[in-house]
């Protein structure tokens, strides 16, 4: 693999799709530091209007041409495919390149603490609470998150050398280029099974990633993750773990809720009470993933106080259970949920709220994750009162696997749930225009595109 020398201040660095939310940070984080970026994408947008402001030369489309002479590196994600113009001309003149992982992983090697936060479920929501607890306590902390967060405008920060806090996501094995010296493992659960032959191959993945800590770092787990012993027997680096109960290092008691499903509860470390915890976003899930993020804090040595008051105060972050608004006295949530987990772990929080009748409008993500998890996800969208289901996003996949949420709609039916399938979201639109009623709590759910639908309807 090529080895970047920073310390070049020289280098070119090009972004093959710098548009992209990760991309487009890391090329404002290589601009803060004099660095030359140039970069291409198929359209302009407003990451790549600001990375233009900053000095950046961006060409739309891509092509061959912008391959120039005079690049150090080439840097592409992974939705960029060989026969791209521009990785087919660096691959035809041998240049250096490396993927957005694998530059990551460079990157986080200039930092006195890298914390990179994994697992199935929650990475982005625990990831924003550590990141919120970093600004809270003045760390001036870098960081890369997978959703926006308000009080940093966006998904990426570029701060000090001492604290550097990414997502590290499992798909591909990507995280395995990363160079954490703490890492957190949520949760390990069946996806991606596209890439991953089963539940097996995704357990020896994180065990791969929580190799890469070193003897002084630290691995932050949860410890009700199935296959915790493959994942951590005979781990050199300190293990912590967080949990439900006081067998782990991190847990919390009292919990209750109030009538948003917000939990409150006292967080301990070991036979330490930390504090109160009054969050503001829902859900038992989002208990532990606070535990999580307190566990990395003391790690990185960040004070109690500060710890209690970032938690209390943090408010989430887009498409995480978001509040939109209402129509006809109906509240309208959007969440990301896209995994059966992720999807019982929401409407057992919104179950917690007041309402009248709770509808769920799914969308469906990707065809091999619908066939692998069909049962799955009928079982937990059947929490849900009404659900409404929506063509499945494709994503990455086309459809060759005959599977359909009309498939979808026929297992939840068959459990004695009420569902239905529409092939339009103009058609949903119109549909929930008719059937919801004032009380009701709506949420669209899923990777793809739903919010539109709630967004349609708030209009």
């Amino acid at each position: 693999m090529y080895n970047v020398d920073f310390s070049d201040s020289k280098l070119h660095f090009h972004f093959i799709g710098i548009g992209g939310i990760s991309m487009s940070g890391i090329a404002e984080l290589l601009l803060s530091e004099g660095f030359s970026v140039s970069g291409s994408d198929m359209t302009e947008s407003e990451l790549t209007d600001y990375l233009t402001s900053l000095g950046a030369r961006i060409s739309f489309p891509q092509s061959s041409d912008n391959i120039t002479d005079d690049i150090s590196l080439i840097v592409y994600t992974a939705a960029i495919h060989e026969d791209n113009p521009e990785l087919s001309e660096v691959r035809k003149r041998q240049l250096p390149a490396l993927t957005r992982a694998e530059f990551l992983g460079q990157l986080m090697k200039r930092y006195r603490i890298s914390a990179a936060v994994s697992g199935t479920h929650g990475k982005t929501t625990t990831t924003s609470m550590l990141s919120e607890i970093l600004l809270r306590a003045d760390k001036d902390p870098t960081l890369s998150i997978g959703g926006m967060l308000k009080s940093i405008g966006g998904n990426f920060r570029v701060g000090k050398r001492d604290f550097f806090v990414t997502e590290a996501c499992e798909y591909t094995n990507s995280f395995l280029s990363f160079a954490p010296t703490l890492g957190i493992i949520l949760n390990v659960d069946e996806d991606h099974l596209d890439f991953f032959k089963d539940l097996y191959d995704i357990q020896q993945s994180f065990r791969k990633f929580a190799l890469l800590l070193p003897e002084n770092g630290s691995l932050i787990i949860n410890s009700e993750t199935k296959g915790f012993d493959i994942i951590t027997d005979g781990l050199t680096c300190r293990v912590v773990t967080f949990g439900p109960d006081s067998s782990s290092d991190y847990y919390p008691s009292d919990i209750s809720y109030n009538k948003l499903a917000f939990p409150s509860f006292t967080l301990h470390h070991g036979d330490r009470v930390l504090g109160k915890v009054q969050l503001r976003v829902p859900g038992e899930h989002n208990v532990g993933n606070a535990c999580a993020a307190a566990a990395a804090a003391v790690e990185m040595g960040i004070d109690e106080d500060n710890i209690i008051r970032a938690l209390n105060e943090f408010e989430g972050t887009d498409r995480r259970f978001q509040h939109k608004g209402s129509f006809k006295g109906v509240e309208v949530i959007d969440d990301y949920a896209h995994h059966p987990t992720e999807i019982k772990a929401s409407l057992t929080a919104a179950k917690k709220c007041e309402y009248n009748t709770l509808w769920c409008v799914f969308q469906p993500h990707t065809y091999t994750r619908t066939k692998a998890l069909l049962p799955e996800f009928a079982e937990a969208l059947s929490l849900a009162d009404k659900v409404v289901l929506a063509d499945i996003y494709p994503a990455r996949e086309t459809d060759t696997l005959g599977i359909s949420s009309e498939t979808l709609a026929d297992e939840i039916r068959a459990r004695g749930h009420n569902a239905c399938y529409f092939d339009s979201f103009e058609k949903i639109e119109k549909f929930l225009q008719k059937n919801c009623i004032h009380g009701d709590l709506l949420i669209t759910m899923g990777a793809g595109d739903v919010y539109k639908i709630g967004d349609a309807l708030l209009k």
